[in-house]
């Protein structure tokens, strides 16, 4: 099993396919029924056709989408060739120890859930998909990060509304190359799905073994790990700088981690309480103020 860092790079066309719409048209503020313009053929009957299913209130919005999209593949089409989407990924020894991951002798503090979704539901951490230091035997746990060309941010300054496309589109281009990248990782590299035949609807709907969360989201919501996750893969590789804050530069870039467990699932932290909070920045080695700016949105009342 490849577990050198590796880089990947990526032309738009590779990648079109992998966008999802839906992601795009929330960022221009339309409900997901109107990403459905994506699956239609472009020609005018079907466009027609597809506006004719909305209620006759909704039309014009439908029609909106329509050039929207429209917009977004011609500006795919002019983008593609002149700025390429890198990706970097690396397989990891690992193992758990409670709340904390251990990569390659690197340890990674997590954040255990501490309100319950039902009555019977654990209280779930990232830790919990990966086998037990305790076990004696190692597990692999995969870190990736994607970004776009930077130069492509700058694209059509003069104009504000290719400029709006192309941030959008770039954001969408990231998460389409973490979707790939991460195809491979289960099909080709790490091989524990060798034998996954899913449409690309069905990878969308992320029906694969696995998960593949993102830090800032939900399971992984403190984003100054992402200084921690850039020690084990050197996002440097593929043009991504950090802020003081953790915040990754290109604006469009995403970075996580690739867990295996066939159990494994996504879940949200949610609110956590002082104890917790004291107890992680313990675990971070870090001043409890310091984290506290990173978990505002998961702080009780």
């Amino acid at each position: 099993m490849q577990t050198d860092i590796t880089v990947t790079t990526y032309q738009l066309h590779d990648l079109a396919e992998y966008i999802n719409w839906i992601y795009f048209f929330h960022a221009w503020g339309f409900q997901p029924r109107f990403a459905t313009v994506s699956d239609i053929h472009g020609c005018p009957a079907c466009q027609e056709g597809w506006v004719s299913r909305f209620d006759e209130t909704d039309r014009a919005k439908a029609r909106e989408a329509i050039k929207l999209y429209r917009d977004a593949r011609q500006l795919l089409n002019e983008l593609d060739g002149r700025y390429p989407v890198y990706a970097v990924y690396r397989l990891m020894e690992a193992n758990s120890d409670g709340d904390n991951l251990i990569l390659n002798r690197v340890h990674f503090p997590l954040l255990r859930q501490q309100t319950r979704v039902h009555a019977e539901a654990p209280f779930l951490c990232l830790s919990d998909f990966v086998r037990p230091l305790s076990s004696g035997i190692p597990d692999t746990v995969g870190g990736f990060a994607t970004t776009i060309d930077e130069r492509m941010e700058a694209a059509y300054s003069n104009d504000d509304y290719q400029q709006l496309l192309v941030k959008t589109l770039g954001e969408r281009l990231a998460e389409a190359a973490a979707e790939k990248i991460h195809e491979t990782v289960r099909k080709e590299v790490w091989k524990y799905a060798p034998d996954e035949q899913l449409s690309i609807r069905q990878l969308l709907n992320e029906e694969y073994q696995g998960i593949r969360p993102a830090v800032g989201y939900p399971s992984l919501p403190d984003i100054s790990v992402s200084f921690l996750l850039d020690e084990l893969i050197d996002m440097k590789r593929i043009g991504i700088r950090l802020t003081e804050n953790g915040m990754m530069q290109p604006h469009a870039s995403v970075c996580g981690l690739m867990f295996a467990h066939p159990a494994s699932r996504y879940f949200a932290v949610g609110k956590i309480d002082e104890e917790q909070l004291a107890d992680y920045a313990r675990r971070r080695n870090l001043p409890t103020d310091t984290i506290r700016k990173y978990l505002t949105a998961n702080l009780q009342n």
